[in-house]
């Protein structure tokens, strides 16, 4: 059975296709190809394992692939352009689509790629981990990371379409599968109670890969960000929630060295920073705090700032966050468990006390 969603975005409104083995099936991807050319980003850890899946259906068509270094640490120009090489030494026109298969790191990589060659060429995004099947795969953000700042070169560019293959889960390792726990605990935190209840009571049986509780997890958080995409595509506004944790991790990924910490890591221990200076404002209840603790806790995240960080650290990295305005760090914070906000109103030195762990 496949599920399916649709990013509604007007004439750019693409489907997410959602289901187990669905990588055979062609109608999952021929209906968005525009031309006989394809070019299909992977990289060394995934592509042995799917890259055969991917071009067993596309038998119609010339099917050239580039296989890029795995992890954070080559999410840069310098790799980029291996991508951009390739595309213009197999002489591809501006018809080709690129098919991103992979994590969250291809996936940004290759829309990235999509988005500039030529000016633009059509995409495809088979996310093969669970942080990019609930998250990156879908809403169109993608680039590549700076020494200074992550993710601060990109572009906002749509996919054709999305199609994730729950079975592509059993493949990986423990902690990445954690790590995309993180990003579907925050759409509970953003604006969906009832799901984060929901997690509460199952996160074991998604820790244990159980097919209808990983299909349900995924489903809910891809319509979760479909629904904010749908309504504020470039972050104009309400988008902007789904950076709950993010200003915080971004800065930890950044400060230790991309890599060292998986994203979704990071982001966990941002989730629990935010609810801290949540709970230290007055905006949230210490009950509520310690909810978000140990639901993090029982997917196996880790929830404390690195020993060797401080709020100086946190501050100089934050101040390059792309929701900085005027100069001010804005961030997203919590009035209840299900309901964020963004906002600069925040009592600095209580920001300073959490940054600091204390």
């Amino acid at each position: 059975m496949i599920e399916k969603l649709q990013v509604e975005l007007g004439d750019r409104t693409y489907p997410i296709f959602i289901g187990s083995d669905i990588l055979h099936q062609s109608q999952n991807f021929v209906p968005y190809i525009k031309s006989k050319q394809v070019l299909i980003v992977s990289n060394v850890t995934v592509a042995p394992l799917y890259l055969d899946n991917i071009k067993s259906v596309l038998t119609d068509f010339q099917c050239h692939e580039v296989i890029l270094p795995d992890g954070e640490a080559y999410k840069t120009l310098e790799i980029l352009n291996l991508v951009f090489d390739s595309l213009l030494q197999n002489r591809l026109n501006r018809q080709v689509t690129v098919v991103a298969l992979g994590g969250g790191v291809i996936g940004d990589m290759a829309g990235f790629a999509a988005a500039c060659y030529q000016r633009g060429v059509p995409f495809i995004q088979v996310p093969t981990t669970l942080l990019s099947q609930v998250d990156s795969s879908v809403g169109g953000k993608t680039g590549v990371n700076h020494a200074l700042g992550k993710n601060m070169i990109g572009a906002f560019y749509q996919p054709q379409c999305v199609v994730i293959d729950t079975n592509t889960l059993n493949t990986l390792d423990d902690r990445q599968l954690s790590a995309g726990i993180a990003e579907v605990i925050k759409y509970g935190l953003i604006n969906d109670l009832e799901f984060f209840v929901w997690l509460e009571n199952n996160m074991q049986s998604l820790l244990n890969r159980n097919p209808e509780s990983l299909r349900y997890a995924i489903k809910a958080s891809c319509q979760n960000k479909a629904n904010v995409v749908a309504e504020d595509e470039k972050e104009a506004g309400v988008r902007a929630l789904l950076n709950l944790g993010h200003t915080f991790g971004h800065a930890i990924e950044t400060n230790e060295g991309y890599g060292t910490w998986l994203h979704g890591e990071a982001v966990s221990i941002g989730l629990l920073m935010a609810a801290i200076l949540s709970y230290k404002q007055g905006w949230i209840t210490e009950d509520d705090k310690n909810r978000v603790q140990q639901c993090l806790a029982s997917a196996n995240l880790p929830y404390k700032i690195p020993e060797k960080m401080n709020a100086d650290d946190f501050i100089k990295l934050m101040s390059v966050d792309k929701k900085v305005k005027d100069g001010v760090i804005r961030l997203v914070l919590m009035k209840s468990i299900g309901e964020s906000f963004v906002t600069s109103e925040y009592d600095h030195s209580l920001l300073i006390e959490t940054l600091n762990g204390v």
